[in-house]
């Protein structure tokens, strides 16, 4: 097996690169209005009420319908679940890891069609969209490879000439997985197969804004030979199928993604034993972030704006990595703000089909989440660039910059997931990691500057678990950047990383005397 590299991302402005796209995105819009079903223990179900999704760029184009289950279905998937992990645990760790290789494969081959979904389904632009399938193939072969080293016994210390020992990982059991529609491929995927490939079985609950491009795994999988009633794919609501699954005494751990208030509800709900549990319900959360770019005097304010920027704007804000705050020092701020609006200025907005720079933020609830936020920047602070919304196509909210905010301004501190960036000045580097690190969140930061004690300082002190300097905030890459922060952004689980399959694995000690 050859060692693992990272998906390289397409070059849009090769002709070939560009004509493919614009073939699969043809390709997706004649799929229009199609149904896709539940899958329970590999056979398909149809219900009557439906999810609908629709593309968020034109509100009246709608994507699928996808059948919604309920507690019902959600009962049934769950028995499919525990009968399929009685025969997939016991499969060799090399023969589940050739099934992601086999998928990866296969994803690899559909590509831009992957892709050109979430353009339309996601609102996704085309590098982004392919940033993000890449992702997903990174995930499957990176989990693959991990999975391999993960299977063989550790070796223990022991009494010379007396004894044997050894530590070894087992899987759990039956997992829910409760992906988020901002990386609609990449995290469900990851998320999902990292689940599978040490041995468990999942009930997969996919964001029911993006629930197409996670039927479409479902195929996939099913092609790569994944045996029935391993991956269940069971949409439907939070409230009803989500909590169901949450309690259910038979789950072993939840792996979910998705804004804090649902991720501390999921840790809430799985710390209380239920009837019939003979176990601690182990959950795995990544809930978001409040990401400062911090600039000292002696920075590359090119670089400074550059980071800031595209941090911000990528898919319109909609990362929990997202640069949401500047924090500038005072001698700079006024020329890394003039860089950056101007930088913003030019960014195109409008249609993700159309090859444009930021489409859409996601849904109705988004749009006026960001809108409201909007209107107390403009109370907070002064409106320097953008905060015009229109949704009468589609949900369009413009490249938006506030200045002159200060620490505990709302703006500072409440994650917006929207295409705005709240500007801060401080007066040396002691306050700038100050400001920094006062929300309650803890995923990434960047830190421009050309000073190495500064550097050295960050290094220690910026209290994130995702640090870049001289860079934006954003981008990680699978067995590159392990991702994951501190505080109220979750569990620190570090995706993409070595330890990464340790939360869906037991470790069991093997002693053995002579």
């Amino acid at each position: 097996m050859e060692a693992y590299k990272h998906e390289p991302t397409l070059d849009y402005s090769k002709e070939d690169n560009k004509q493919a796209m614009e073939a699969a995105l043809k390709q997706v819009e004649a799929d229009f209005g199609k149904d896709y079903d539940l899958k329970i223990g590999g056979q398909s179900v149809t219900t009557d009420q439906k999810i609908t999704s629709v593309n968020p760029a034109r509100k009246d184009q709608v994507v699928g319908y996808v059948s919604k289950a309920n507690q019902e279905h959600a009962e049934q998937a769950m028995q499919a679940a525990l009968r399929a992990y009685e025969s997939w645990r016991k499969w060799e760790p090399r023969h589940r890891a050739e099934i992601l290789l086999k998928a990866a494969a296969i994803v690899k081959r559909r590509k831009h069609e992957f892709s050109a979904t979430m353009v339309l389904e996601a609102g996704k632009p085309w590098k982004e969209a392919d940033g993000d399938t890449s992702e997903a193939i990174d995930f499957m072969e990176y989990y693959a490879r991990q999975m391999i080293r993960l299977s063989e016994p550790q070796e223990m210390l022991s009494e010379t000439g007396f004894e044997h020992n050894e530590l070894y990982y087992k899987p759990m059991g039956v997992g829910i997985v409760i992906p988020p529609w901002n990386f609609p491929f990449a995290i469900m995927c990851g998320t999902t197969v990292s689940s599978i490939v040490t041995g468990n079985t999942v009930l997969l609950k996919p964001a029911s804004n993006t629930p197409v491009v996670a039927a479409k795994l479902y195929e996939v999988l099913k092609e790569a030979g994944l045996p029935d009633g391993v991956v269940n794919f069971v949409p439907g609501s939070g409230s009803e199928v989500g909590d169901y699954l949450v309690d259910h005494p038979k789950t072993r751990f939840i792996s979910f993604t998705g804004s804090r208030d649902v991720g501390t509800r999921i840790f809430e709900r799985a710390a209380k034993v239920q009837e019939g549990q003979q176990w601690l319900k182990r959950v795995v959360a990544e809930m978001g972030g409040k990401d400062t770019v911090v600039v000292d005097s002696e920075a590359d304010l090119d670089i400074a704006a550059e980071s800031i920027v595209y941090a911000a704007y990528g898919y319109a804000g909609q990362k929990c990595s997202a640069c949401s705050r500047a924090v500038v020092h005072e001698d700079v701020y006024d020329e890394v703000l003039r860089k950056s609006i101007d930088l913003a200025k030019a960014l195109s907005v409008g249609e993700p089909k159309d090859a444009n720079y930021m489409g859409p933020v996601i849904d109705k609830g988004a749009f006026d989440k960001i809108a409201g936020y909007i209107e107390i920047g403009k109370e907070e602070g002064e409106l320097v660039h953008g905060g015009k919304v229109d949704d009468s196509k589609g949900y369009f909210v413009e490249p938006t910059i506030f200045s002159g905010l200060k620490p505990n301004d709302r703006l500072m501190q409440e994650e917006i997931f929207g295409p705005v960036i709240a500007f801060c000045k401080v007066k040396d580097f002691e306050e700038a990691i100050e400001v920094a690190n006062n929300t309650d969140y803890a995923l990434t930061g960047s830190l421009i500057s050309n000073n190495r004690q500064h550097i050295a300082r960050a290094h220690r002190d910026f209290d994130v678990g995702n640090l870049y300097i001289n860079r934006g905030c954003t981008g990680s890459v699978v067995g590159y950047h392990p991702f994951g922060g501190f505080k109220m952004s979750g569990t620190d689980a570090k995706a993409g990383s070595p330890d990464y399959l340790k939360n869906f694995l037991e470790a069991k000690t093997y002693t053995e005397s002579y």
